[in-house]
């Protein structure tokens, strides 16, 4: 049975990168919008690997399962109450780094008996918490060929202040305008502040991946809407599809849509540092800057798919 082309193409970068690297596990950081079947295609890659001829011992890792537990999640929108973008999960701020500094880490030490995290999206009627480590989640076994960690926001790295002002009233403004969104539930420019602040602390675990893989919506030229439209679409999708399924359980399309726009925000600020990191430039007093740049620049692939989730184009970053 022939791969789907996507699962192709990643399976093959992820081998060419193997076949460079003397150290193992070769740490693979996944990143595409909600609905453009990231988790899907991971899955995919991991069975295509697993199986003969590679026969590769592949762990995959959600961002999603280093949510902060449900008292946690709490705790932090208690602290900014008037910050949408933390109502509930999803935004950087609402992920436990040290807990994911620690698996890479032990990851990098062959450690015997890790028990990767899981969080339930289910539990506390849909606002989730973390299931306990108690031996029934999924034991790593070194040594370990490929870990991917896959993520709508993985990569995605912290602007300077001259950046998010220039995108708060340029790209930002736009967006806003096409999208239709609302202060309310997209946030002010103090709340993508804030974000923008805690985003800070993931730059640590991006450090430790070799290669990237990135799924993109391919953009129409000459398009008189956002580029992010595609995003709406795929998730109500997958919404409907689910609804089809349980008798009707599930969102309303106006509700996917407030779902997506809260995530709009991390795109259009944060989406790009995949390609540049971060750069915190003098301040005019000095010649001395911050920067912290992507170790997977030069090594990484960019697959872009339509909106029927086809691949239409790759190209190597």
């Amino acid at each position: 049975m022939a791969l789907p082309p996507a699962v192709q193409h990643i399976s093959t970068h992820i081998l060419d990168q193997l076949s460079k690297s003397a150290v193992r596990p070769l740490l693979v950081a996944l990143q595409g919008p909600q609905g453009s079947g990231k988790s899907f295609l991971t899955d995919l890659v991991r069975t295509h690997l697993s199986g003969p001829p590679h026969n590769l011992n592949v762990v995959v890792l959600s961002i999603d399962d280093l949510y902060l537990t449900h008292d946690g999640l709490v705790s932090l929108s208690q602290r900014f109450p008037n910050n949408p973008l933390w109502r509930g999960r999803g935004q950087p701020g609402t992920h436990d780094v040290e807990l994911g500094l620690k698996i890479l880490m032990s990851l990098k030490e062959e450690s015997e008996g890790l028990e990767l995290p899981r969080f339930e999206k289910s539990l506390f009627n849909g606002e989730g918490d973390r299931l306990p480590s108690d031996g029934t989640g999924t034991i790593v076994h070194p040594p370990v060929d490929v870990f991917i960690m896959e993520g709508w926001l993985t990569g995605f790295y912290p602007v300077n202040s001259q950046e998010l002002e220039t995108k708060w009233e340029g790209i930002w403004a736009e967006e806003r305008r096409l999208l239709d969104l609302d202060e309310a539930v997209v946030g002010s420019k103090e709340d993508i502040i804030a974000v923008n602040e805690a985003l800070k602390g993931y730059v640590d675990m991006w450090a430790f991946f070799d290669t990237f893989i990135k799924l993109e919506a391919a953009s129409s030229p000459g398009s008189s809407t956002s580029s992010l439209s595609m995003i709406y679409k795929w998730r109500l999708e997958q919404e409907q599809y689910m609804k089809s399924r349980n008798g009707g359980k599930g969102m309303s399309d106006a509700a996917v849509k407030l779902f997506v726009d809260r995530y709009i925000p991390g795109y259009v600020f944060f989406g790009d540092g995949i390609f540049k990191g971060y750069i915190v430039p003098s301040d005019g007093k000095t010649v001395s800057r911050t920067a912290a740049y992507p170790q997977w620049l030069g090594r990484s692939l960019r697959v872009y798919i339509d909106e029927r989730r086809d691949v239409v184009g790759v190209e190597n970053f």
